[in-house]
This record gives C-alpha cells, structure tokens and sequence, in this order.
C-alpha cells in the first residue's frame, strides 16, 4: 500500500484530501506545515507527497529545494498545490523538481487521478526490475554517446556519474531517448506522462526540460541531448549529431 504525505495547513482541504485517497486505497500521513512536513518526509520516506506551496514558516518551494537535496529523497515524487493565481510559483515548483500540480480549488477525485499518474511513472520501471531475468524489456539500457539510461533502475548516468532524476524527468527522457530524432509536441509528451492530455499543463513539459538540460548538459544553453524544434516541441538528438 503506497504512502502519501499530505502537507497542507488548511485542515478542511487536508483532511478531504485524506479521506479520497485513504479510499482510493492509499495509506495517508498527514504534517500542518512545512517543518512538519519536511521531517516526516526524511523520516518516513512517503512514496509520494502531496504538497502546499502557500504553507506558514518554510513554505512549499523550500521544502520542495530541500527533498531534492538530500539523496534519500531526491526522488521521491511531488504534487504541488497552489493558489490559482501563482502562476511563477507553479513555475518555480516545477522548475525545483515537483512532477505536476493542482490548483486550488480542486476536485478530490482529480488529486487522486493524478496522484496514481506519478505513481504509475515510477511502477513501470519498478515492475520491469521485478519481472527478473530474461522478461521482455527487463535489462533495457537505453545508450546515447555518454548517456546511460538503465530503465529496470531508473537510473541515469553520463560520463559514468550518476544523475539524479525525479520521476517525471526520468519518463520524459525515456520517452525522447527511445525515438531519438522523432519530434514530440508538448501534447504527447503529456500524454505519455499521465496517459491523458491536460492542454492547460503543457508548460509543466518546459520546466521538466529546463531541469533535465541543467542537470544532464554540459552547458544548458547549447543543448546536445533534448533539442527545441521551435513551434512544435522537442526532440532527442539522433546518432548524427552532438550525441553521438
């Protein structure tokens, strides 16, 4: 049974969001603030948190900067939610490494749709180092030049240093490196995130590239890997180019 922290002061929004995904099937912890929630987050180690960003004290993006730095959970998958109107701080969420977002108001059963969306980016990887020797697609390693994607792992290395990827950065790389040279529009990247296509969120698909440019280029203003085709979205540099 999957862990979810919710973080969040508002105690009606709090414990609404509880009782949907404590019948959805998830086990819930709940924190009022951001410490609180920072200190259950290293203590327990959620599977995933559910995160305000308008919290009292230390607020969503320093918690948010804060899980990213420590290593054991860099990883853990984030869902932010922000007031309607907080359109940089959506941005700057995305862009510290949370893997989507809600505004509020929301619809519980929305939260819980998208919260299993994440989840799921992180079981497919999971049920495939699961599936054990020999399974179709099992030791998958995706090569590009000195980039190594070990997908059982969800692992990413370049130049034989591991990189540090959320989940969401993870499947969008998969899913550029898979098809190198193929255009995706931000639409179908979407779609291969959450299986459903959210025009309203395809900024997020900016943010997630942005953060895997900083993180994988060595210089993020001249990208070798994730290329910009203006006006349309992004691709994967094939085995003719930089990458190669």
């Amino acid at each position: 049974m999957p862990t979810i922290l919710i973080v969040e002061d508002e105690p009606r929004i709090a414990e609404l969001a509880r009782d949907y995904l404590a019948h959805a099937g998830f086990a819930v912890r709940l924190a009022a603030d951001g410490q609180a929630g920072l200190d259950a987050a290293l203590r327990e180690r959620p599977d995933l948190v559910v995160l305000d960003l308008g919290l009292p004290g230390l607020d969503g993006l320093d918690v948010t900067r804060r899980l990213r730095a420590d290593p054991a959970t860099a990883a853990v998958p984030i869902v932010m939610l922000t007031a309607r109107d907080d359109e940089l701080d959506k941005l700057l969420g995305l862009e510290l490494g949370a893997d989507d977002y809600l505004t509020k108001p929301f619809s519980p059963r929305e939260l819980v749709a998208r919260v299993r969306a994440v989840l799921r980016r992180v079981d497919r990887s999971a049920a495939l180092g699961a599936a054990g020797g020999g399974a179709p697609g099992s030791d998958e390693i995706v090569r590009a030049g000195d980039l190594v994607l070990d997908v059982p792992r969800m692992r990413v290395s370049r130049a034989g240093t591991t990189v540090e990827l959320t989940p969401s950065e993870f499947e969008l790389l998969l899913v550029l490196a898979r098809q190198p040279g193929r255009i995706f529009t931000r639409s179908q990247l979407l779609d291969a995130l959450r299986g459903v296509a959210f025009e309203s969120y395809e900024r997020a698909i900016d943010s997630h590239v942005k953060n895997l440019r900083r993180k994988l280029e060595p210089d993020p203003r001249r990208p070798r890997y994730v290329l910009t085709v203006y006006g349309v979205g992004y691709r994967f540099a094939d085995d003719r180019e930089d990458a190669a």
